[in-house]
């Protein structure tokens, strides 16, 4: 793992994401290496020529955030990075934030992979309005460890109940699904007891490791490859849009709340029209 400090003028900047009007990145790159991460696009800015998941540049950043400008905003703790990645443990970037963004009284989301969040769980609780997402897309250790280096599949779920039993608003953003192989019934089934709600994202390939996905699936779920070929190379959307239907019903008969963002491009372009309607 090739590690640097850098210093930046701000942690909080203007976000693109539909829901969030700010957004925090106490590092950039990411040590859980997931091998579908959309984040990967980063390199193109960063000048990093290292693989995606063996560098990571931890944020050092003198000036207090500005936490009157939050007041009532929505922001998001982190989109292009996971704020407890491993280099967390030791530098205590996201720590440090978060007793910052107490004092903001905004509307805080946090996305990570890791059960490393519970070291903060008593900063966590002091938040008036929090909500805490882990992700999961399998219940397949064996997938997800050729996924990704983060945390277990046993230790999310622990985290999510750990998070729910201490009055936290909790979030399964299942993320993203692998047709044919994400058991995302078997996951709310696993999880509905402990989570407030869930959110869907399908899998978007794309960029360098659309190829390196497609060649997993091709070696090790052979009988899903050409699915895979009619999806991500003919760009065919019935299974998408049969899924989603699926999943609605499947949600309302087991009464749990859910948002699904398999739309998640147009809702961007829908946020940046919105914004220059405005201006």
């Amino acid at each position: 793992m090739v590690v640097k400090e850098i210093e930046v003028n701000d942690y909080v900047t203007k976000s693109n994401l539909p829901a969030s009007d700010y957004v925090i990145n106490p590092y950039i790159g990411c040590s859980h290496a997931c091998k579908y991460c959309y984040a990967s696009f980063m390199k193109r800015f960063t000048g990093h020529k290292e693989e995606w998941g063996t560098f990571v540049d931890v944020k050092k950043c003198d000036k207090p955030i500005n936490v009157a400008k939050l007041k009532g905003k929505n922001v998001f703790l982190s989109s292009v990075t996971d704020p407890y990645n491993h280099l967390e443990k030791d530098y205590e970037v996201t720590k440090k934030i978060l007793e910052q963004l107490v004092e903001a009284r905004c509307h805080l989301s946090i996305s990570t992979k890791s059960d490393l969040i519970l070291r903060d769980i008593d900063i966590l609780k002091k938040f008036d309005n929090l909500e805490v997402c882990v992700s999961i897309n399998t219940t397949d250790e064996k997938f997800r460890q050729d996924m990704d280096a983060a945390s277990s599949i046993e230790e999310r779920f622990c985290t999510l109940k750990t998070l729910h039993d201490s009055g936290i608003h909790t979030v399964l953003f299942m993320s993203p699904i692998f047709p044919y192989i994400t058991d995302w019934k078997n996951i709310i089934d696993r999880s509905k007891d402990f989570v407030d709600e869930y959110w869907f994202e399908n899998l978007n390939l794309r960029g360098q490791y659309k190829n390196t996905i497609l060649n997993y699936i091709r070696l090790n779920f052979s009988q899903y490859y050409d699915e895979y070929i009619k999806i991500y190379v003919s760009k065919c959307s019935d299974y998408w849009r049969t899924l989603a239907q699926e999943m609605e019903e499947y949600c309302k008969e087991k009464n749990v709340n859910y948002c699904n963002f398999f739309y998640h491009e147009k809702l961007v372009s829908d946020k940046k029209e919105s914004e220059k309607k405005g201006n």
